[in-house]
């Protein structure tokens, strides 16, 4: 079992900067065995893919945040981060982080382990 907790969200303007963090606890917390992805989901939406992060460390953006975000894996080896430049009103929404340690995609069905989620807010 593994247990995901996000940090970092706030309010922010459009331009602005987040960083975003996930640790793990439980059983195997080494979230470098994982395949690690972020999902965001706007007021009235689904929820949708924004990044992952294999666990060979290969990292995957949507078209919408390519160029903009960056998934690494942070300083603890059961950690994640998720930075987030010249951020815009779209990107406003709470954003989960997920794993898996044996499915790695852009579908929410493909994870198996999910935080409770951070929101990020983005003014104009």
């Amino acid at each position: 079992q593994v247990q995901l907790v996000e940090s970092g969200g706030g309010l922010v303007e459009a331009g602005g900067s987040l960083r975003l963090s996930c640790r793990a606890s439980g059983s195997n917390p080494n979230l470098r065995s994982y395949c690690m992805g972020w999902f965001r989901r706007e007021p009235g939406k689904e929820r949708e893919w924004v990044a992952f992060l294999s666990n060979e460390g290969e990292a995957t953006y949507a078209d919408s945040v390519k160029g903009r975000f960056t998934v690494s894996r942070g300083n603890a080896k059961n950690s994640l981060v998720l930075q987030m430049d010249n951020l815009r009103p779209e990107d406003t929404g709470t954003y989960y982080c997920a794993a898996d340690i044996n499915h790695c995609g852009t579908e929410t069905f493909e994870f198996g382990y999910w935080g409770q989620g951070t929101q990020v807010t983005v003014s104009s």
